[in-house]
């Protein structure tokens, strides 16, 4: 048996990097999965839909209207929606005397504003059925900021409170919100760095090596399943150390 039989999870941005991975662990523990993408990779679904049933959506997360079509979907698919993982997000690095406004909306809208669409469209079938997580995928970026991401530390930051609020409103309902902060994770971001940076980085983190998306899908797994039925309103750090 799985830590998620019989429960049904949608997560955003699950093409790729920690999304996909998170995809895939919840497949293996027996949940039901339904992800949402801009682009659907050739022949991923086939090869995800080997470990479980899955469902794959392209779809706009910073759309309102967008996010409550793919929830309608999910649950006309599956008939509910116990978890939701928000972690459909993008950076667009500057710093912030050069930054935009433009730049500074598109990262706002894709990471935080993309959030709040979906707890919005999910919470009142969690709330008739009296339980549901929801898991942010936040940033260590949201918690102690970064030079030259302040509108991608904002977002992620607004996330922990955004989490935190719907853990006080939603709660009563047996609703449980959690963050997890993520720190220097081996990906397309830490891809782009340059050699001197990542050697900073590598030095400054306790354990001197880059956490994997595995490990972070597995700390989700964790708020997702009945292991944590009296976690709420967290905020847990996968990060190596580097944020002790």
């Amino acid at each position: 048996m799985g830590l998620l039989d019989g429960k049904t999870a949608l997560v955003t941005g699950g093409s790729r990097g920690i999304g996909q991975a998170i995809v895939r662990r919840f497949l293996r523990e027996g949940a039901s999965v339904a992800f949402t993408c801009r682009h659907l990779p050739e022949g991923l679904l086939e090869e995800l839909g080997e470990l479980g049933p899955v469902r794959g959506y392209e779809s706009d997360a910073s759309s309102f209207n967008a996010a409550h079509e793919v929830v309608q979907k999910v649950i006309a698919e599956f008939g509910k929606i116990d978890i939701l993982v928000n972690n459909a997000g993008l950076v667009d690095d500057n710093l912030m005397i050069r930054m935009t406004e433009d730049s500074w909306d598109f990262v706002i809208n894709n990471n935080l504003k993309s959030a709040f669409n979906y707890v919005h469209a999910v919470t009142p079938g969690m709330m008739r059925q009296r339980s549901g997580s929801l898991i942010f995928i936040s940033s260590c970026s949201g918690t102690h900021g970064n030079a030259g991401q302040c509108n991608y530390s904002a977002s992620k930051s607004g996330m922990v409170g955004l989490a935190k609020s719907a853990c006080k409103e939603l709660g009563p309902r047996g609703i449980r919100s959690n963050c997890i902060t993520p720190g220097m994770i081996d990906s397309e971001m830490v891809d782009r760095l340059n050699d001197k940076v990542k050697e900073f980085w590598l030095n400054n983190i306790p354990m001197h090596r880059w956490g994997t998306k595995e490990e972070v899908a597995g700390v989700a797994l964790f708020l997702a399943s009945d292991l944590s039925t009296y976690v709420n309103g967290e905020v847990i750090s996968c990060c190596g150390g580097v944020s002790s």
